[in-house]
């Protein structure tokens, strides 16, 4: 969901304030320094000093711009009275946190803001008069009336780069939930069983998908603005996530005008490729190309398939799954899948069991990608999924817990008023 997008504006209707509260033209590092010295940061990170105003909510914009305080940019969460919709989106919670917004939210500084006051207003002109990065989620126009959006916000903050998410674009104003794009798109079409109806992802995956690219955005107007000195609007939306994370399947329809279909866990262009039952359990089988499954068939003591020319070539092998998985179950039969993994694993061959994901967390520690990390300091410490980009040269941080509402309104004023 893209907040805002689908989400109740602020009940303002006022006009913008006449009042302009401009950027002036002080050295960037000397903004730096200032802000520091009221919203701290810790380690090095390689966006380390910039400045972030994030008017997101719910899911795409926080997870961008948590992806940017994960790589040190100092960020500051604008919330509305009653808070993101997310902090109250529970079960699960840890005590009276919603952990989904916990999830998406670590390292921010947090102020409440109600656009429909003028003074609150005029804090939130202030903060994007002085941000290097602003993202944000309304609907389609909605920031216009407050003086906050980008034709605005570029008349004192030239430099800006202003990111907007939308559900559909920003001429379209439907709202931008997540599971209405798994539907508009024909994500869901291809997903479930092929005589069973069709299936959401189990987790908002355009709205994550849609946070990456909006960083991914963000980052590369970073480097525009290192070689030219301009900022720039940087649009992304759902939708159009949605016909990129589609991948091969929208790119069967582009390419080829082939309109997937639903094949349950199957593959439409390998095989096998997709779990299978064993002795006791499912289990992943993942062959790839044709050396692969020749190792499969070794191992399953068939070897006599990978020289079968039904079977030998992926081309064929496909044409062929309907004869081939009878054999293949039949053999899989043998052992059950701990015992295929171990064996498979040992000889080379991709293969997986179907976790939990208290199984999949466990089985990440184990193979020492430490996927949990404390987030914080002091009496406010949670647990978060570590951030899964490494660098060699710069630490990713983790020294701000996920806020809670209004924490740091004072510290964000006094930065404000100091300038």
């Amino acid at each position: 969901m893209t907040g805002e997008t689908a989400a109740a504006q602020p009940s303002s209707q006022q006009e913008q304030s006449s009042s302009r509260h401009g950027a002036g033209t002080s050295d960037p590092t000397d903004r730096t320094e200032s802000i520091a010295d009221f919203l701290p940061r810790e380690g090095d990170g390689p966006l380390s000093g910039q400045v972030v105003v994030d008017f997101s909510r719910v899911l795409a914009g926080p997870y961008s711009t948590m992806m940017l305080a994960d790589l040190g940019a100092t960020v500051i969460k604008v919330e509305g009275p009653s808070g993101d919709d997310t902090r109250h989106w529970a079960p699960p919670a840890r005590d009276e946190d919603a952990t989904y917004y916990l999830s998406i939210n670590r390292n921010k500084y947090d102020i409440v803001l109600d656009f429909a006051d003028a003074d609150d207003l005029a804090v939130a002109q202030k903060l994007a008069a002085r941000a290097d990065i602003i993202v944000e989620n309304f609907k389609p126009g909605g920031l216009k009336k407050f003086g906050l959006d980008y034709d605005s916000v570029k008349e004192t903050n030239g430099e800006v780069i202003f990111a907007s998410v939308t559900g559909f674009g920003a001429h379209n104003a439907l709202p931008g939930y997540d599971l209405l794009v798994q539907a508009m798109s024909g994500f869901m079409s291809v997903t479930g069983s092929p005589d069973g109806s069709p299936y959401r992802a189990g987790v908002a995956v355009f709205d994550v998908i849609t946070g990456l690219h909006t960083t991914i955005g963000i980052m590369a107007a970073i480097q525009h603005k290192n070689l030219t000195g301009e900022g720039q609007l940087v649009e992304t939306n759902l939708m159009s996530s949605a016909m990129s994370g589609l991948a091969n399947q929208s790119g069967a329809y582009a390419a080829a005008g082939v309109t997937p279909t639903r094949m349950g866990n199957a593959h439409p262009s390998l095989y096998p490729y997709q779990p299978m039952d064993t002795k006791s359990g499912q289990l992943i089988v993942a062959a790839a190309n044709d050396r692969q499954f020749a190792t499969l068939a070794t191992a399953l003591g068939r070897p006599d398939w990978a020289d079968d020319e039904r079977f030998a070539k992926a081309k064929t092998r496909n044409a062929h799954r309907d004869e081939l998985e009878p054999e293949l179950l039949e053999a899989l039969q043998a052992h059950t899948a701990q015992e295929w993994f171990d064996k498979l694993t040992a000889v080379g061959l991709p293969c997986a069991p179907i976790n939990s994901i208290s199984q999949g967390v466990e089985r990440a520690r184990d193979l020492g990608l430490e996927p949990i990390v404390e987030t914080g300091q002091g009496e406010r410490v949670i647990p978060t999924i570590r951030n899964p980009i490494r660098l060699a040269k710069s630490e990713v941080s983790y020294d701000l817990a996920p806020p809670e509402l209004g924490a740091d309104s004072e510290q964000v004023r006094a930065w404000i008023d100091s300038l």
